[in-house]
């Protein structure tokens, strides 16, 4: 009985205690930050929050913000599928140096990467003097936010597929090949349903850190109000003006759209996963 006992313990401490740590770092880290926004709204009313609301300038910055943050998660995912595709499946001299690149834009500061895409897709840039000609503007245009979203949520997409590519056994596919099916039906009825998950995982993370991204978009975007101005910069713009009430009421809103989308998002997920298993 000892022995069974014993081989039924986990690693990690009970339940009870384990549950008291996760709180505790959900309240230090998230919670009672999140809660400083709420009790520290100062001035703010319910009609000086309607009105921030529905003002024109911020709808505005919240649809530049979510359309853009959409398309580039959406690209990233199917780029980062092909990138983790190519890092497992394949072997070809500097593959190291190439997997390092990847966790290129983690370590690089944002306002760097800002800098850099500004000078390279601006009219005068190496790309952009090239884009130029054909009627195509990347810089200071909603093309550039995606472009610099896309840059820094790559390797989300990347990072969450490749482990899960690993783990796959060629030996399913092979059994499929051998029952005479092909590449493509192979791939989408076998090896995609299996990767679905792991897929809006990566999503879900490239989306919710283009959301809330500044530094990469700050320079690239132009920040015209109504047409290229992100919601965080127009937060930092209340802030500069000491409109902490218009800042906060902002945020508020940024947050619980964000937090809606996310939700939905996981619950989607987890949908996918009971339907896999």
């Amino acid at each position: 009985m000892k022995t069974a006992t014993a081989s039924n313990r986990g690693v990690l401490p009970g339940f009870g205690l384990t549950l008291g740590y996760t709180i505790l770092y959900l309240s230090l880290v998230v919670l009672i930050p999140l809660s400083a926004l709420l009790f520290n709204s100062t001035g703010l009313t319910w009609e000086k929050f309607w009105g921030v609301a529905t003002d024109p300038r911020v709808i505005a910055s919240y649809r530049v913000s979510f359309l853009t943050a959409a398309a580039a998660a959406l690209v990233d995912t199917v780029l980062g599928l092909l990138l983790a595709w190519v890092l497992v499946r394949y072997t070809f001299p500097g593959k190291s140096i190439f997997d390092a690149l990847v966790d290129l834009p983690f370590a690089l500061p944002t306002a760097v990467a800002g800098v850099s895409l500004t000078a390279i897709y601006a009219n005068n840039g190496w790309i952009g003097s090239l884009l130029e000609p054909l009627g195509i503007k990347v810089a200071f245009t909603p093309l550039g936010i995606i472009i610099a979203l896309m840059f820094i949520g790559i390797p989300f997409v990347v990072r969450t597929v490749q482990p899960v590519l690993q783990e796959l056994e060629a030996d399913v596919e092979e059994a499929a090949a051998t029952l005479g099916s092909s590449r493509l039906r192979t791939f989408g009825s076998v090896i995609l349903p299996q990767l679905a998950p792991p897929l809006l995982t990566g999503f879900a993370l490239a989306f919710a850190r283009g959301i809330g991204e500044y530094g990469s978009v700050v320079f690239i975007s132009g920040n015209m109000p109504m047409k290229t101005e992100i919601a965080p910069l127009l937060i930092m713009s209340k802030l500069e003006r000491f409109d902490y009430a218009g800042a906060t009421a902002v945020a508020i809103i940024l947050l619980l759209i964000s937090f809606l989308l996310l939700l939905a998002t996981n619950l989607l997920q987890r949908w996918m996963r009971k339907s896999a298993r």
